[in-house]
């Protein structure tokens, strides 16, 4: 699934100011993974666009997962959603650890 342009504009602006160590008024804790992990929001024409990023390691801002919020649960995000992002983070880490720490 392809983004939304004015959506990637604004998570891309977002998460350049993560880069340089802002935090972004529209950034939020994302629940379930602990410190570090938090997501942006975007509303775009009636869909709820998320960006889902860990700011854990000191070198490095990865963005675990993209996606339009369409859960059949009504405000919960989907399982599969959540599945990848926590195995995303693992992968993270271990990206992290070969390429960044001595």
């Amino acid at each position: 699934m392809a983004l939304p342009a004015e959506v990637i504009n604004d998570f891309g602006y977002a998460l350049g100011a993560v880069q340089m160590g802002a935090t972004p008024a529209q950034a939020k804790p994302w629940k379930g993974e602990g410190a570090g992990v938090l997501e942006l929001v975007d509303n775009h024409r009636g869909d709820t666009f998320r960006a889902v990023y860990t700011v854990r390691f000191a070198k490095a801002v990865y963005v675990l997962h993209c996606f339009q919020k369409k859960s059949p649960s009504g405000i919960r995000t989907a399982q599969s959603d959540i599945d990848l992002i926590h195995e995303r983070l693992k992968l993270a880490q271990q990206h992290y650890k070969a390429h960044h720490e001595s």
